[in-house]
């Protein structure tokens, strides 16, 4: 690598959000990536009070210029509620711009921990990581709910293009209550499907799917129907060639059967049950959602890497205060990482993913070295040599990244 930054050729997609974790992804752009890469990037603002202003219309620009560049990186963002509506002055609740992205995309959203050698998973038999593979598309959110105030009937009907019409009805409801229908599209289960086998064999992995067809004959069971499709169809072959399964599970015998396996395969599941599954891994290994990765990969070859967790609301408000706060960076740290990796294969620069691949490796180091933020500082194993503040931990990587780098050293 040359003495000079790094010089990129295309564009990668900035998507800024909010909170404490807007003012961390500064400071790691600012301190971690660019004294060591001339950052090319179309940026997005994705502020809750911009996407007000431009009624969302700057989250579908996002990700339609994701479209174009081909890879993008997002931080993370509020989707507001009644309180947030009230706090921000909105016009109405946004919906979640992951959700809009994601559906845009038609992707799969890859999530793996982040393992270090001094934090051991929660789960005494897990050895390898568990990849939860979410289906970024349809489900609750793209549902639609109705909030009803006396007794009476209701029912799903679907008119196709062709003017046929079907017909589904709930129970007879007795009185006030709550009803909510969503749906998905074939297509998109097939791409997640084919995405998810795919992921597996880049990274030589059993796959799982889970689901709860005896309850959802329908909706569930569509999917499962469709991942054997797939699998028979494509994937078989070679996945018994070099030695790989694919399980389908029920959803509920799926989480009993993983607390008792060592990992090292990749989970499938619909929209909501990775929503919560990723979490729950997540804090499962390392105790905090700062330790995992978050990828969405599109059938077309779309690519978008975040922070998985959230815009850390609590420690915002002490930020503002004029405290210091001990937020761990890892997340963002990684997400830019991983997209700066994604457009130097993409691009064919070698010096770009050496340096993404020495930007993890100092950040897993510094932790490993027992510098941690606070929320690790509780399950680290052995020697905490100090609890440090976000920009402190932010420093410390950077010190491990001029060690890692020739040209620093």
């Amino acid at each position: 690598m040359s003495v000079e930054r790094i010089t990129m050729i295309n564009s990668i997609v900035e998507m800024d959000g909010d909170e404490m974790a807007r003012v961390v992804w500064r400071w790691v752009k600012e301190r971690l990536i660019e004294p060591y890469v001339e950052l090319k990037v179309e940026y997005y603002d994705l502020h809750l009070k911009v996407r007000d202003e431009t009624n969302d219309e700057v989250t579908v620009r996002a990700a339609e210029a994701i479209k174009r560049w081909g890879v993008g990186v997002k931080c993370a963002t509020i989707t507001p509620n009644a309180e947030r509506v009230r706090e921000y002055n909105l016009k109405r609740e946004w919906r979640s711009p992951n959700a809009t992205i994601r559906e845009i995309l038609d992707g799969t959203i890859f999530r793996a921990p982040i393992m270090v050698k001094n934090i051991a998973p929660a789960v005494r038999f897990w050895r390898k990581p568990i990849v939860v593979a979410r289906h970024a598309f349809g489900d609750i959110y793209s549902g639609v709910g109705i909030r009803f105030e006396e007794a009476g009937e209701a029912e799903v009907v679907f008119r196709s293009s062709s003017g046929k019409e079907l017909r589904a009805k709930l129970p007879k409801l007795t009185g006030p209550g709550v009803l909510q229908a969503y749906y998905n599209l074939d297509k998109s289960i097939e791409s997640f499907a084919r995405s998810s086998f795919k992921y597996a064999l880049i990274n030589n992995l059993d796959v799982w799917f889970a689901a709860k067809e005896t309850i959802s004959k329908v909706y569930d069971a569509r999917f499962k129907e469709v991942f054997h499709e797939v699998y028979e169809r494509e994937f078989k072959e070679e996945f018994e060639r070099r030695g790989l399964k694919y399980e389908y599970y029920l959803i509920d015998d799926a989480y009993s059967r993983a607390m008792r396996s060592e990992g090292g395969f990749v989970w499938a599941t619909k929209n909501y049950d990775g929503d919560v599954l990723s979490d729950m891994v997540a804090s499962a290994f390392s105790g905090s959602l700062a330790m995992m990765t978050s990828e969405l990969m599109s059938p077309e070859g779309h690519y978008m890497s975040e922070a998985a967790h959230g815009t850390v609301q609590r420690h915002y408000y002490r930020y503002l205060k004029g405290e210091k706060t001990s937020t761990n960076p890892t997340a963002i740290i990684f997400a830019w990482s991983k997209a700066l990796r994604r457009r130097g294969e993409m691009d064919g620069l070698r010096d770009l993913i050496t340096f993404a691949e020495a930007l993890e490796a100092a950040t897993k180091l510094t932790i490993e070295d027992g510098m941690v933020t606070q929320d690790l500082a509780r399950v680290c194993e052995g020697p905490v040599k100090a609890i440090l503040t976000t920009e402190e931990f932010i420093e410390a990587v950077r010190s491990k990244l001029n060690a890692l780098l020739p040209h620093r050293r």
